[in-house]
Protein backbone atom coordinates (compact mmCIF):
# COMPACT_ATOMS: atom_id res chain seq x y z
CA UNK A 1 0.00 0.00 0.00
CA UNK A 2 1.48 3.34 -1.05
CA UNK A 3 1.76 6.18 1.44
CA UNK A 4 0.22 9.64 1.15
CA UNK A 5 2.86 11.85 -0.47
CA UNK A 6 2.91 14.21 2.49
CA UNK A 7 4.53 11.58 4.75
CA UNK A 8 6.69 9.69 2.25
CA UNK A 9 10.17 9.20 3.63
CA UNK A 10 9.09 9.96 7.19
CA UNK A 11 6.73 7.08 7.96
CA UNK A 12 7.79 3.45 8.38
CA UNK A 13 4.95 0.93 8.28
CA UNK A 14 4.48 -1.45 11.18
CA UNK A 15 1.11 -3.16 11.42
CA UNK A 16 -2.38 -2.21 10.24
CA UNK A 17 -4.57 -1.88 13.33
CA UNK A 18 -7.91 -1.09 11.77
CA UNK A 19 -9.49 -0.43 8.40
CA UNK A 20 -13.09 0.73 8.00
CA UNK A 21 -15.28 3.14 6.04
CA UNK A 22 -13.73 6.21 7.62
CA UNK A 23 -9.98 5.59 7.84
CA UNK A 24 -7.10 3.17 7.99
CA UNK A 25 -5.13 3.15 11.24
CA UNK A 26 -1.57 1.84 11.33
CA UNK A 27 1.16 1.62 13.92
CA UNK A 28 4.72 2.34 12.88
CA UNK A 29 7.56 4.81 13.29
CA UNK A 30 7.65 8.47 12.35
CA UNK A 31 10.70 10.60 11.71
CA UNK A 32 10.81 13.79 13.77
CA UNK A 33 13.56 16.34 14.34
CA UNK A 34 14.50 14.39 17.47
CA UNK A 35 14.66 11.10 15.57
CA UNK A 36 12.24 8.25 14.89
CA UNK A 37 9.50 7.64 17.44
CA UNK A 38 6.71 5.08 17.90
CA UNK A 39 3.53 6.52 16.43
CA UNK A 40 0.05 5.83 15.07
CA UNK A 41 -1.10 6.94 11.62
CA UNK A 42 -4.69 7.62 10.61
CA UNK A 43 -5.15 8.05 6.85
CA UNK A 44 -8.28 8.80 4.85
CA UNK A 45 -6.91 8.77 1.30
CA UNK A 46 -8.32 5.32 0.48
CA UNK A 47 -11.80 5.38 2.01
CA UNK A 48 -14.82 4.87 -0.32
CA UNK A 49 -15.92 8.02 -2.14
CA UNK A 50 -19.39 7.92 -0.59
CA UNK A 51 -18.07 7.97 2.99
CA UNK A 52 -15.25 10.45 2.33
CA UNK A 53 -17.23 13.52 3.46
CA UNK A 54 -17.94 12.09 6.90
CA UNK A 55 -14.42 10.66 7.09
CA UNK A 56 -13.01 14.14 6.45
CA UNK A 57 -15.28 15.60 9.13
CA UNK A 58 -14.20 13.05 11.76
CA UNK A 59 -10.58 13.51 10.71
CA UNK A 60 -10.87 17.26 11.27
CA UNK A 61 -12.43 16.81 14.69
CA UNK A 62 -9.58 14.60 15.84
CA UNK A 63 -6.94 16.93 14.42
CA UNK A 64 -8.37 19.99 16.22
CA UNK A 65 -8.80 18.16 19.53
CA UNK A 66 -5.37 16.49 19.54
CA UNK A 67 -3.63 19.75 18.71
CA UNK A 68 -4.82 20.97 22.13
CA UNK A 69 -5.22 17.83 24.24
CA UNK A 70 -1.87 16.44 23.16
CA UNK A 71 -0.15 19.43 24.72
CA UNK A 72 -1.85 18.84 28.07
CA UNK A 73 -0.14 15.53 28.79
CA UNK A 74 -3.44 13.64 28.90
CA UNK A 75 -3.59 12.34 25.31
CA UNK A 76 -1.24 11.30 22.50
CA UNK A 77 0.70 14.27 21.12
CA UNK A 78 -0.13 15.35 17.58
CA UNK A 79 3.06 14.81 15.57
CA UNK A 80 1.78 15.56 12.07
CA UNK A 81 -1.47 16.76 10.51
CA UNK A 82 -1.81 16.95 6.74
CA UNK A 83 -4.62 16.77 4.25
CA UNK A 84 -5.07 12.99 4.34
CA UNK A 85 -2.76 11.82 7.13
CA UNK A 86 -2.73 12.42 10.85
CA UNK A 87 0.03 11.02 13.05
CA UNK A 88 -0.20 10.88 16.81
CA UNK A 89 2.31 9.77 19.40
CA UNK A 90 2.31 6.44 21.16
CA UNK A 91 1.21 5.95 24.78
CA UNK A 92 2.47 2.85 26.55
CA UNK A 93 -0.65 1.61 28.31
CA UNK A 94 -3.71 -0.62 28.28
CA UNK A 95 -7.37 0.18 27.68
CA UNK A 96 -9.63 0.14 30.69
CA UNK A 97 -11.38 -3.13 29.85
CA UNK A 98 -8.01 -4.92 29.77
CA UNK A 99 -6.26 -3.09 32.61
CA UNK A 100 -9.30 -3.49 34.92
CA UNK A 101 -8.02 -1.05 37.59
CA UNK A 102 -10.07 -2.49 40.45
CA UNK A 103 -9.67 -0.47 43.59
CA UNK A 104 -7.10 1.85 41.99
CA UNK A 105 -8.29 5.12 43.46
CA UNK A 106 -5.23 6.91 42.12
CA UNK A 107 -6.12 6.02 38.56
CA UNK A 108 -9.58 7.50 38.87
CA UNK A 109 -8.25 10.64 40.54
CA UNK A 110 -5.92 10.98 37.56
CA UNK A 111 -8.81 10.36 35.14
CA UNK A 112 -10.93 13.06 36.74
CA UNK A 113 -8.01 15.49 36.67
CA UNK A 114 -7.41 14.68 32.97
CA UNK A 115 -11.06 15.35 32.19
CA UNK A 116 -10.91 18.63 34.10
CA UNK A 117 -7.90 19.73 32.02
CA UNK A 118 -9.67 18.77 28.81
CA UNK A 119 -12.79 20.74 29.68
CA UNK A 120 -10.82 23.79 30.82
CA UNK A 121 -9.27 23.77 27.34
CA UNK A 122 -12.77 23.89 25.84
CA UNK A 123 -12.84 20.30 24.55
CA UNK A 124 -15.46 17.64 25.22
CA UNK A 125 -14.55 14.12 24.18
CA UNK A 126 -18.12 12.84 23.54
CA UNK A 127 -17.14 9.15 23.36
CA UNK A 128 -16.03 8.18 26.85
CA UNK A 129 -18.62 5.47 27.40
CA UNK A 130 -16.21 3.18 25.55
CA UNK A 131 -13.66 1.69 27.92
CA UNK A 132 -11.12 1.40 25.10
CA UNK A 133 -10.96 5.20 24.90
CA UNK A 134 -9.47 5.31 28.41
CA UNK A 135 -5.90 4.10 28.76
CA UNK A 136 -4.13 3.13 31.95
CA UNK A 137 -0.54 4.12 31.32
CA UNK A 138 2.41 2.12 32.56
CA UNK A 139 2.84 4.96 35.08
CA UNK A 140 -0.63 4.24 36.50
CA UNK A 141 -2.14 7.47 35.18
CA UNK A 142 -5.19 7.88 32.96
CA UNK A 143 -4.95 8.99 29.33
CA UNK A 144 -7.58 9.66 26.68
CA UNK A 145 -7.53 8.49 23.07
CA UNK A 146 -9.70 8.43 19.91
CA UNK A 147 -10.91 12.02 19.49
CA UNK A 148 -12.92 11.59 16.28
CA UNK A 149 -16.15 12.71 17.98
CA UNK A 150 -14.56 15.42 20.12
CA UNK A 151 -15.87 18.98 19.96
CA UNK A 152 -13.97 22.20 20.62
CA UNK A 153 -16.01 25.02 22.15
CA UNK A 154 -14.97 28.67 22.09
CA UNK A 155 -17.05 29.44 25.19
CA UNK A 156 -18.69 27.56 28.04
CA UNK A 157 -22.11 27.49 26.44
CA UNK A 158 -25.14 25.46 27.53
CA UNK A 159 -24.20 22.81 24.96
CA UNK A 160 -20.64 22.66 26.29
CA UNK A 161 -21.86 22.18 29.86
CA UNK A 162 -24.16 19.35 28.79
CA UNK A 163 -21.37 17.59 26.86
CA UNK A 164 -18.92 18.05 29.74
CA UNK A 165 -21.48 16.64 32.18
CA UNK A 166 -21.93 13.55 30.02
CA UNK A 167 -18.15 13.09 29.77
CA UNK A 168 -18.02 13.10 33.57
CA UNK A 169 -21.02 10.79 33.94
CA UNK A 170 -19.43 8.21 31.66
CA UNK A 171 -16.17 8.35 33.63
CA UNK A 172 -18.12 7.79 36.85
CA UNK A 173 -19.83 4.75 35.33
CA UNK A 174 -16.38 3.21 34.88
CA UNK A 175 -15.42 4.23 38.41
CA UNK A 176 -18.59 2.58 39.73
CA UNK A 177 -17.57 -0.63 38.01
CA UNK A 178 -13.94 -0.76 39.16
CA UNK A 179 -13.80 1.31 42.35
CA UNK A 180 -17.36 1.81 43.65
CA UNK A 181 -16.17 2.34 47.21
CA UNK A 182 -14.41 5.55 46.08
CA UNK A 183 -17.57 7.24 44.73
CA UNK A 184 -18.55 10.39 46.59
CA UNK A 185 -22.14 11.40 47.35
CA UNK A 186 -21.95 14.09 44.66
CA UNK A 187 -20.67 11.58 42.09
CA UNK A 188 -23.52 9.21 42.90
CA UNK A 189 -25.98 12.03 42.21
CA UNK A 190 -24.38 12.61 38.80
CA UNK A 191 -24.66 8.91 38.01
CA UNK A 192 -28.33 8.90 38.92
CA UNK A 193 -29.26 11.73 36.56
CA UNK A 194 -28.80 11.73 32.79
CA UNK A 195 -28.96 15.10 31.07
CA UNK A 196 -32.22 15.97 29.28
CA UNK A 197 -30.62 15.87 25.79
CA UNK A 198 -29.22 12.42 26.59
CA UNK A 199 -32.63 11.11 27.64
CA UNK A 200 -34.17 12.52 24.46
CA UNK A 201 -31.36 11.06 22.34
CA UNK A 202 -31.74 7.59 23.83
CA UNK A 203 -35.48 7.63 23.23
CA UNK A 204 -35.36 8.96 19.66
CA UNK A 205 -32.13 9.77 17.82
CA UNK A 206 -30.15 6.77 19.07
CA UNK A 207 -32.62 4.38 17.43
CA UNK A 208 -32.27 6.22 14.12
CA UNK A 209 -28.48 6.24 14.52
CA UNK A 210 -28.42 2.46 15.02
CA UNK A 211 -30.68 1.95 12.02
CA UNK A 212 -28.39 4.00 9.76
CA UNK A 213 -25.07 2.65 11.04
CA UNK A 214 -26.01 -1.00 11.49
CA UNK A 215 -28.70 -1.63 8.89
CA UNK A 216 -27.59 0.76 6.14
CA UNK A 217 -23.83 1.20 6.60
CA UNK A 218 -23.24 -2.07 8.49
CA UNK A 219 -21.10 -0.24 11.03
CA UNK A 220 -21.36 -0.77 14.76
CA UNK A 221 -19.63 0.84 17.73
CA UNK A 222 -21.13 -1.36 20.42
CA UNK A 223 -18.74 -3.05 22.77
CA UNK A 224 -18.94 -6.62 23.92
CA UNK A 225 -16.94 -9.28 25.67
CA UNK A 226 -15.93 -10.61 22.29
CA UNK A 227 -15.64 -7.81 19.73
CA UNK A 228 -17.72 -5.02 18.13
CA UNK A 229 -19.10 -6.33 14.82
CA UNK A 230 -20.30 -3.99 12.08
CA UNK A 231 -23.23 -6.22 11.08
CA UNK A 232 -24.63 -7.65 14.30
CA UNK A 233 -23.48 -5.27 17.03
CA UNK A 234 -21.43 -7.73 19.08
CA UNK A 235 -19.83 -10.75 17.47
CA UNK A 236 -17.89 -13.77 18.61
CA UNK A 237 -14.27 -14.35 17.65
CA UNK A 238 -13.12 -17.93 18.31
CA UNK A 239 -9.43 -18.82 18.58
CA UNK A 240 -8.99 -22.57 18.24
CA UNK A 241 -5.85 -24.46 19.22
CA UNK A 242 -6.00 -27.35 16.77
CA UNK A 243 -4.11 -30.55 16.04
CA UNK A 244 -2.32 -31.07 12.70
CA UNK A 245 -4.80 -31.97 9.99
CA UNK A 246 -7.64 -29.85 11.37
CA UNK A 247 -8.75 -27.13 8.96
CA UNK A 248 -10.90 -24.06 9.53
CA UNK A 249 -13.19 -25.15 6.71
CA UNK A 250 -13.74 -28.53 8.32
CA UNK A 251 -14.32 -26.94 11.71
CA UNK A 252 -16.84 -24.49 10.25
CA UNK A 253 -18.72 -27.28 8.48
CA UNK A 254 -18.87 -29.19 11.78
CA UNK A 255 -20.15 -26.12 13.65
CA UNK A 256 -22.72 -25.40 10.93
CA UNK A 257 -24.08 -28.93 11.23
CA UNK A 258 -24.17 -28.70 15.03
CA UNK A 259 -26.03 -25.37 14.98
CA UNK A 260 -28.49 -26.18 12.18
CA UNK A 261 -31.29 -26.13 14.72
CA UNK A 262 -32.63 -22.56 14.92
CA UNK A 263 -32.66 -22.79 18.71
CA UNK A 264 -28.93 -23.55 18.86
CA UNK A 265 -26.35 -20.78 19.25
CA UNK A 266 -25.03 -19.55 15.91
CA UNK A 267 -21.38 -20.18 14.91
CA UNK A 268 -18.79 -17.45 15.62
CA UNK A 269 -18.43 -14.64 13.09
CA UNK A 270 -14.65 -15.11 13.08
CA UNK A 271 -12.82 -18.40 13.59
CA UNK A 272 -9.03 -18.57 13.63
CA UNK A 273 -7.19 -21.87 13.85
CA UNK A 274 -3.74 -21.72 15.40
CA UNK A 275 -1.18 -24.30 16.41
CA UNK A 276 -0.79 -22.78 19.87
CA UNK A 277 -2.33 -20.08 22.04
CA UNK A 278 -0.44 -17.75 24.39
CA UNK A 279 -0.54 -19.20 27.90
CA UNK A 280 0.67 -18.36 31.38
CA UNK A 281 3.27 -20.46 33.17
CA UNK A 282 0.34 -22.28 34.80
CA UNK A 283 -1.09 -23.18 31.40
CA UNK A 284 -4.02 -20.73 31.41
CA UNK A 285 -4.87 -19.07 28.08
CA UNK A 286 -3.94 -15.39 28.09
CA UNK A 287 -7.41 -14.17 27.20
CA UNK A 288 -6.46 -10.50 27.61
CA UNK A 289 -4.13 -10.78 24.61
CA UNK A 290 -6.70 -12.60 22.49
CA UNK A 291 -9.35 -10.03 23.41
CA UNK A 292 -7.15 -7.24 22.07
CA UNK A 293 -6.65 -9.17 18.84
CA UNK A 294 -10.41 -9.74 18.54
CA UNK A 295 -11.10 -6.03 19.05
CA UNK A 296 -8.38 -4.98 16.57
CA UNK A 297 -6.42 -3.21 19.31
CA UNK A 298 -3.18 -5.00 18.57
CA UNK A 299 -1.19 -1.83 19.18
CA UNK A 300 -1.80 -2.30 22.91
CA UNK A 301 -0.41 -5.83 23.19
CA UNK A 302 3.31 -5.07 23.48
CA UNK A 303 3.27 -4.31 27.19
CA UNK A 304 1.58 -7.66 27.92
CA UNK A 305 4.18 -9.85 26.19
CA UNK A 306 6.14 -12.02 28.63
CA UNK A 307 9.09 -13.14 26.47
CA UNK A 308 10.44 -13.49 22.94
CA UNK A 309 8.77 -16.86 22.35
CA UNK A 310 5.38 -15.42 23.24
CA UNK A 311 6.09 -12.35 21.08
CA UNK A 312 6.74 -14.60 18.09
CA UNK A 313 3.59 -16.66 18.73
CA UNK A 314 1.36 -13.61 19.13
CA UNK A 315 2.86 -11.99 16.03
CA UNK A 316 1.76 -15.01 13.97
CA UNK A 317 -1.76 -14.80 15.39
CA UNK A 318 -1.93 -11.05 14.65
CA UNK A 319 -0.66 -11.49 11.09
CA UNK A 320 -3.33 -14.13 10.43
CA UNK A 321 -6.24 -12.40 12.19
CA UNK A 322 -9.66 -12.52 10.57
CA UNK A 323 -11.12 -9.15 11.49
CA UNK A 324 -9.10 -6.89 9.22
CA UNK A 325 -11.39 -5.83 6.39
CA UNK A 326 -9.56 -4.93 3.20
CA UNK A 327 -12.63 -4.54 0.99
CA UNK A 328 -15.77 -2.48 1.20
CA UNK A 329 -18.55 -4.66 -0.14
CA UNK A 330 -22.03 -3.22 0.39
Amino acid sequence: MSLPREIEGRWTNGVVLKRDLFSTVERGRFGTRAGEVEAVLRRIDEVPWWSFGLARHLFGRERRALAIAGELGIAPPLLFAGRDALIRGWIDGLPLHIAKPRGEHGFFRSAKAALRKLHRAGICHNDLAKEQNWLRGRDGRAYLTDFQLAAHFSRRSWLFRIAAYEDLRHLLKHKRRYAPEALTAAERRVLAKKSVPTRVWMATGKKLYYWITRDMLHVSDREGVAFPDRRVGTGLYAFVEGNPGLTERGLREFLAAETADKAAPKPPEHLQLTGALPRTAAGEVRSEILELVAMNQVDLIDSLIANDDERSLVARIIADRRNLRDRFAF
